[in-house]
């Protein structure tokens, strides 16, 4: 018998920055686990994650990087340095499947889109020594999906186990490149089988990863409903969060099932307080709901025990420094429990990259060195009405407002009164410490005052 290959799949990192510092708020790369558990037999495979710090080179027969556009130079020289000793590389995940042709130039091979439906051609061409160009993977039928991840190769340092039961975005918002990467038809798996998955999980809280675990139909929502409803006759006693779109507050039913169901709190995009900036974002289904209405949503999920974490984009056209005062009072009057706050980014793939080339407004254009700037953390665009160093303090300023006495205790305590639930703000309050420590960790932290005018005594000092 001869000896059995090896695969090396890798999730790199590089510079640890933002939520990465933070175990609490680091999640395990599952696209990972799933292409090991596709793998042919004949093949030892093992997932190095720097996620908890840089990996050792070791040897391989054949080597498979996943990586976004922030880590994506990361993945480019890992894949330089085996290559180096001749062993050959697949690249793969969001960004190699946006440019495939600049991935292509470090790599031996590209896999475009989902990856389970074409892996088993790149392992046999791969055996035969036939590995090269670009494998396009088929959309993945979820409702006829059975493979299980290997969880038995992901670190066991996580916090949260991470379950994804769908793929695919009907929505096209400007600033995202999800439903270019995994299409526009909303595709599930059965409750069933998502039970079974959860009931052999190990630990004691997980991430639905899903863009929209409600989804966007009747029928998404009766899936969902079905999956809750399953997850509390079934005793899993699971703790929770998800990722779902602002209307999913007008659902009382599903609210309720969701928070006896151990959801913690839910992930929802706001993006922003002003009507135009959603006009230009796209985000229709905002719009609809009216920005003077997220305070209702955010009470909807109160009633039922969960807290909920808004994600703001801030850098758009036609900010101001009275805009970053108005929008940080408004999160702690509306009562958001976490936020998660980022610089719009015009990544690969988005409507907004293709419109930053046209109107020549990209600030960072020297690829692939610049990707290191594509992290949402960046300002790599001219905005309108607004310079990069006003965006940057308008950053700190928010982030100094919200997490500062005492408006953080005052914060926390309404989670507290408004949830009612212990758990679920015990999870909350340990969130907001990761995401605290993420912007104390960041490259502008001390680069830029928090305040517009005289700067107060305890915000970071200019270097």
């Amino acid at each position: 018998m001869g000896r059995m290959k090896k695969l090396l799949l890798i999730n790199p990192v590089g510079k640890r920055s933002g939520s990465l510092l933070s175990r609490f708020s680091t999640f395990q790369p599952l696209s990972l686990a799933y292409i090991a558990a596709v793998t042919p037999p004949g093949w030892e495979v093992k997932i190095a994650d720097e996620n908890f710090g840089p990996i050792d080179t070791e040897d391989a027969d054949l080597v498979g990087i996943t990586a976004f556009t922030g880590n994506i130079n990361r993945a480019y020289e890992l894949a330089a340095e085996y290559r180096n000793r001749n062993v050959k590389v697949v690249l793969g995940g969001i960004h190699a499947s946006m440019i495939p042709e600049e991935a292509l130039r470090f790599a031996d091979a590209i896999v475009v889109g989902e990856a389970e439906g074409i892996w088993g051609k790149v392992i046999e061409d791969a055996a035969q020594g036939r590995l090269s160009g670009i494998y396009t993977g088929p959309r993945v039928d979820l409702s006829r999906f059975s493979v299980k991840p290997r969880r038995d190769l992901m670190s066991p340092r996580y916090v949260f186990q991470s379950v994804q039961t769908s793929r695919g975005c009907p929505f096209n918002c400007e600033f995202c490149s999800v439903s270019r990467y995994l299409g526009t038809t909303y595709r599930q798996r059965k409750p069933g089988d998502i039970l079974s998955e959860l009931a052999e999980i190990e630990g004691k809280y997980v991430f639905f990863l899903d863009d929209n675990l409600v989804g966007y139909s009747v029928e998404s929502r009766d899936r969902a409903k079905e999956l809750f409803r399953g997850m509390i006759e079934r005793g899993l006693k699971k703790r929770w969060w998800m990722q779902t779109s602002i209307n999913t507050a007008d659902d009382e039913e599903l609210l309720s099932l969701a928070g006896r169901a151990g959801c913690m709190f839910a992930l929802i995009g706001f993006e922003s307080i002003s009507d135009e900036s959603l006009s230009e974002m796209k985000k229709g289904i905002n719009i609809k709901v009216g920005v003077a209405n997220y305070k209702k949503v955010i009470k909807a999920f109160h009633r039922h025990g969960m807290g909920v974490i808004g994600s703001f984009i801030i850098g758009n056209d036609n900010e101001s420094p009275l805009y970053y005062r108005a929008l940080a009072r408004f999160l702690v009057a509306a009562g958001v429990d976490i936020v998660q706050m980022f610089i719009l980014t015009p990544l690969p793939g988005t409507a907004l990259m293709e419109r930053m080339k046209k109107e020549e407004r990209l600030l960072a254009v020297k690829f692939p060195e610049d990707w290191a700037k594509y992290r949402l953390s960046y300002v790599v665009r001219k905005s309108r009405g607004v310079d990069a160093d006003t965006i940057y303090r308008g950053d700190n300023y928010i982030k100094h407002y919200i997490y500062s006495f005492p408006r953080y205790p005052y914060r926390m305590l309404k989670s507290l009164l408004g949830i009612r639930k212990l758990s679920s703000f015990v999870a909350i309050w340990k969130f907001n410490k990761a995401v605290k420590k993420g912007w104390r960790g960041s490259h502008y932290f001390r680069e830029y005052p928090a305040t517009f005018g005289s700067a107060p005594a305890d915000a970071p000092p200019r270097r």
